[in-house]
């Protein structure tokens, strides 16, 4: 569905309708910690754009508003309001395990994780009830940003293996009856790949229009853009004497989209590894590929309000459409292959637009408005408020509609653990760990569990900066010291490094959490010694039981995959209560969000209580409960 374009002269609810216009004032809304009736109320709503822009000339200025029209009006499309009834798929039914191979399982004693490792505990992924694997990148890679840099994409990273071991995992895989999705990285390679290698040599070569060089009108770079691992998103060439965009790290150079030969090349690519097999893709930052014409200099209001300059020139580009259908139509859809992009920024409407099955783009994204709760980020230390969880779960389930279907998660290679993030008392670990697995299996979407999240796994405690390999925790940090003491610039980086999620799988309480015979890569703590998973197999009450428990009885009820999402007592504080419902079958999901008691429902009336996270009754609800009925 097409609208008129939006200008001065349109209301707030003209601007909250359009997909971005939503999305934008949804993400400004929750950055400052407002509630969303701040722009829905009949007052404001019904306030025209120029009246805002007099209100708020001195802290916003007329050309923050240019560029919202202009982002607004990049989107002629509406999402569709009126299909009923979900398409089966086996992606819909499926739960899926992210493995970091760098820190799953080490074969060789290198300190390394391995495909061999991973071979080696695929029993173990299907013992839980695994039905699809995501492998983090395992290309050639120089591992600047641990393979998010590809060198290579038709070789294996040499620290993980050969060619030969991945098609033995893949075949492995596919023997138990599981699929395997890899990560695939193409909004930019590595700056020691062959293409970007050659400019350097020859500037003649074609491959200078795959990557975004600009020449600077003085000295500085070309647009005050800047990267997400800190500093400038430009290097400078003397060879060349131009510039090159970054928008991560230095060596993580981006490709130019706009570039026929590029996209051809990248589907060529993708085609290559479905061809041997492989089920699907994760689509790294895939929002981010196409960009504005020009790269114009990034709005200072946007910059400062978002902690990026010129974000709003890339993260949702003139052409991401067109460019998803391409890959979709070249390479996704003669395989029918599995995609899921992770899509930074993007909220809900935006994300109707990119994975409803009626547009033929992605099949799934994930979204990261839940991973914190308003007026906060990552690097913030903070206790995570799950009544925000609760509200924003319930939003999606009402709201993304038949033709989407949503990603569960909470972690991923990208964010400390939430168990730290919600309570770090440890007392409450196990009930808290359980209490997640029962929101996440339960609701209506598709669930991706990250490696050790199945134990109860915590952040870490590292000691100083030099416990640390992550490049984004490191820039960081070098960049607080100029401003604060080392002490607490440590504690920030602490609150939301990566490396939280990356320290090595807990196997067992032997040497190096049964991780390897080697010294790791990077270290854990004493934590393995009672938190692993070969003691957790033996205790029936494990958190580790309970998922696979759970993931059990989601296999066997579709009502807990298609079922009708009912919430009940929606405006009670730490109270999650839903039903789902799929033909005679009838579940009732009880949980508190807090670490205080709760007087029990009485809508379980009728129901019989088949999985709970406490073994005993008791006439009230305990801190983090979470019980599972059925008629």
């Amino acid at each position: 569905m097409k609208r008129n374009k939006l200008n001065y002269n349109s209301k707030i609810k003209d601007i909250y309708a359009n997909p971005i216009g939503h999305d934008v004032l949804y993400k400004l809304l929750l950055q400052l910690n407002k509630s969303e009736k701040l722009v829905t109320n009949p007052i404001i709503k019904n306030l025209s754009l120029k009246t805002v822009v007099s209100l708020t000339q001195k802290s916003l200025g007329t050309e923050f508003f240019d560029v919202l029209l202009e982002l607004l009006n990049s989107e002629g499309e509406y999402p569709r309001t009126a299909q009923k009834g979900t398409k089966p798929t086996w992606w819909k039914e499926a739960v899926f395990y992210q493995i970091y191979p760098r820190s799953f399982m080490d074969s060789d004693g290198d300190g390394i994780g391995d495909i061999k490792g991973i071979i080696s505990k695929l029993d173990y992924l299907k013992e839980l009830g695994v039905d699809a694997i995501w492998l983090s990148p395992i290309y050639d890679s120089p591992n600047d940003d641990n393979g998010y840099d590809i060198r290579d994409y038709y070789d294996i990273m040499s620290e993980f293996g050969t060619m030969e071991d991945f098609e033995r995992l893949l075949a492995e895989v596919h023997k138990r009856g599981m699929k395997l999705i890899m990560d695939l990285v193409v909004n930019h390679t590595s700056d020691e790949h062959t293409w970007f290698q050659e400019v350097i040599k020859k500037p003649e070569s074609k491959y200078k229009e795959y990557y975004l060089f600009q020449k600077s009108k003085d000295e500085n770079p070309p647009n005050n853009w800047t990267s997400f691992f800190s500093g400038t998103a430009w290097n400078y060439y003397k060879e060349l004497d131009e510039w090159a965009l970054h928008l991560f790290s230095k060596k993580q150079m981006d490709l130019n989209w706009d570039n026929e030969n590029v996209r051809k090349d990248i589907q060529k690519m993708i085609r290559w590894w479905l061809t041997k097999g492989v089920d699907g893709f994760r689509l790294d930052v895939i929002n981010y590929i196409s960009k504005r014409e020009g790269l114009p200099w990034g709005n200072k209001t946007v910059g400062e309000l978002m902690g990026y300059y010129g974000i709003e020139n890339y993260y949702y580009g003139p052409n991401l459409h067109k460019y998803l259908r391409e890959i979709r139509a070249e390479a996704f859809e003669p395989f029918q292959a599995f995609s899921v992009g992770e899509t930074p920024g993007v909220g809900m409407e935006m994300s109707k637009l990119l994975t409803a099955d009626y547009r033929q783009e992605l099949d799934m994204v994930f979204s990261f408005d839940h991973l914190e709760t308003p007026g906060h980020v990552r690097f913030d230390d903070y206790q995570y408020d799950l009544n925000y969880l609760k509200e924003y779960l319930i939003h999606w389930m009402e709201h993304y509609g038949d033709a989407c279907w949503m990603s569960l998660f909470y972690e991923n290679h990208d964010n400390p653990r939430m168990i730290s993030k919600v309570n770090n008392n440890p007392a409450f670990r196990e009930p808290l760990a359980k209490l997640l697995a029962m929101i996440q299996l339960t609701l209506k979407g598709t669930p991706f569990i990250f490696q050790g999240q199945e134990i109860g796994s915590v952040n870490k405690t590292f000691q100083s900066i030099n416990d640390l390999r992550d490049v984004e925790s490191i820039n960081l940090y070098k960049e607080l010291i100029e401003k604060s003491s080392a002490e607490n610039a440590f504690q920030k980086i602490l609150s939301g490094s990566r490396d939280h999620a990356r320290t090595p799988m807990q196997w067992n309480n032997k040497k190096n959490a049964g991780f390897t015979e080697g010294s790791p890569w990077i270290g854990t703590d004493e934590d393995y010694r009672e938190w692993n998973v070969e003691k957790q197999l033996e205790n029936g009450d494990s958190v580790l039981n309970f998922y696979k428990h759970l993931i059990q009885l989601r296999k066997e009820h579709k009502a807990l995959t298609y079922g009708e999402f009912e919430a009940v007592n929606k405006k009670k504080k730490d109270r999650f209560t839903y039903y789902r419902k799929w033909e005679k079958e009838e579940f009732f999901i009880e949980c508190n969000l807090s670490n205080s008691t709760l007087r029990r429902s009485s809508k379980a009336v009728g129901y019989e209580l088949i999985l709970s996270n406490y073994s005993e009754p008791a006439k009230e609800l305990r801190p983090y409960e979470a019980n599972l009925y059925k008629v």
